[in-house]
């Protein structure tokens, strides 16, 4: 008999990479499945953080905001800042004082040689072009108001230029 020779293979070296083994086929197939279902959802959860952050931030400036105007309330409560508003946007004055308004050039008189248009307006105030009185009048103020809206609505504006009414 023949004696047979067994041949022994030889050993395999070891694979550099990945071996694609059907576990880590599964491996790989589940994260992919994973990362599709759960990415929108994770989109949609960044995008709510997002919008709580910014509405947060809303409802800080709105807080601050509040704020102001509970302390502009305070400041209507004190006479003095009545007084200065009245002042201030009013024109108002106390008694025995005098206001002065200063006046666009266009509309003073130059020829004035004092050089102050107050004194100029305290010499006016002391002649007939001022009432030193207070007075009231005879036409309801409303009516007028009425009147003059109803006017500047409905009336056709007057075309004085007969040369162009012509053309």
């Amino acid at each position: 008999m023949k004696r047979r020779t067994l041949r022994t293979k030889p050993a395999r070296e070891p694979r550099q990479g990945l071996s694609w083994t059907p576990s880590s086929m599964v491996t790989i197939g589940v994260l992919v499945f994973g990362a599709f279902v759960i990415g929108p959802q994770l989109s949609d959860l960044i995008t709510m953080q997002t919008q709580i952050a910014q509405l947060n931030a809303n409802i800080a400036k709105s807080k601050e905001q509040l704020a102001d105007l509970a302390d502009e309330k305070k400041r209507w409560d004190d006479p003095v800042f009545i007084r200065s508003q009245a002042r201030d946007r009013l024109f108002y004055v106390m008694p025995g004082e005098i206001s002065y308004l200063v006046l666009d050039a266009d509309g003073l008189n130059l020829s004035d040689t004092s050089g102050t248009v107050g004194d100029m307006l305290a010499k006016a105030k002391n002649s007939s072009n001022f009432s030193q009185s207070i007075g009231t009048t005879k036409r309801d103020w409303a009516k007028g108001l009425l009147q003059s809206v109803l006017r500047a609505g409905l009336d056709q504006p007057v075309n004085n230029n007969k040369a162009s009414a012509t053309n």
